[in-house]
């Protein structure tokens, strides 16, 4: 009930806008060609943009998104409304479950948090963002950030390594470098 009536405030207050719109684009007194044009391409949009709004409005959507974000509990790993396991135990009561709860009227989160609360965090397809659960979203790109980060470190840390090295024997040769040589000949020969 009161997911509606903030869904009608929502669409109240589109249609408030709306309204604000269609003020600014009347015109005060004579009209000239352009402007009423105008009117009818902003009318246009509206409509679309109105069309567009609408179209995630029905109860039916609600009940695919919120089905398609749990998974069914039989074990199949398969999301809730896709569970084509042969003779599931599970989807049939699961889905007349998300029914109920989608005509009791409670909002997408207090429906999955019944969910959640009654088979466990596991039958959520994606951790609900809040709270700890946040973690789970942010720790992956995290890790991922500061392995990049320190990938990039290691290769212009080998990189300057290398150049150092480059240097050195590029400043000429080795003080004894000959007497090494004459040695390491000596004690490989039969």
């Amino acid at each position: 009930m009161f997911e509606f009536a903030a869904e009608l405030s929502c669409r109240t207050g589109l249609l408030r806008g709306v309204r604000v719109l269609r003020a600014l684009c009347t015109p005060s007194g004579a009209a000239p060609a352009g402007r009423f044009q105008f009117r009818r391409f902003v009318g246009a949009g509206l409509v679309c943009l109105l069309a567009v709004v609408m179209l995630g409005a029905t109860p039916a959507s609600r009940f695919d998104k919120v089905g398609h974000e749990m998974m069914c509990a039989c074990g199949c790993g398969q999301i809730l409304l896709e569970c084509n396991h042969v003779g599931c135990p599970d989807s049939d009561r699961m889905i007349g479950e998300l029914r109920d709860q989608i005509a009791g009227g409670g909002s997408d989160s207090a429906v999955m948090s019944w969910f959640e609360t009654k088979y466990g965090a596991t039958v959520l397809a994606a951790p609900i963002r809040g709270g700890f659960d946040n973690v789970a979203w942010i720790a992956p790109m995290a890790v991922f950030l500061l392995a990049t980060i320190g990938t990039g470190l290691l290769v212009r840390m080998w990189s300057q390594r290398s150049a150092q090295r480059r240097s050195v024997s590029a400043a000429g040769p080795v003080l004894g470098g000959d007497a090494v040589r004459e040695r390491i000949r000596r004690e490989t020969e039969y």
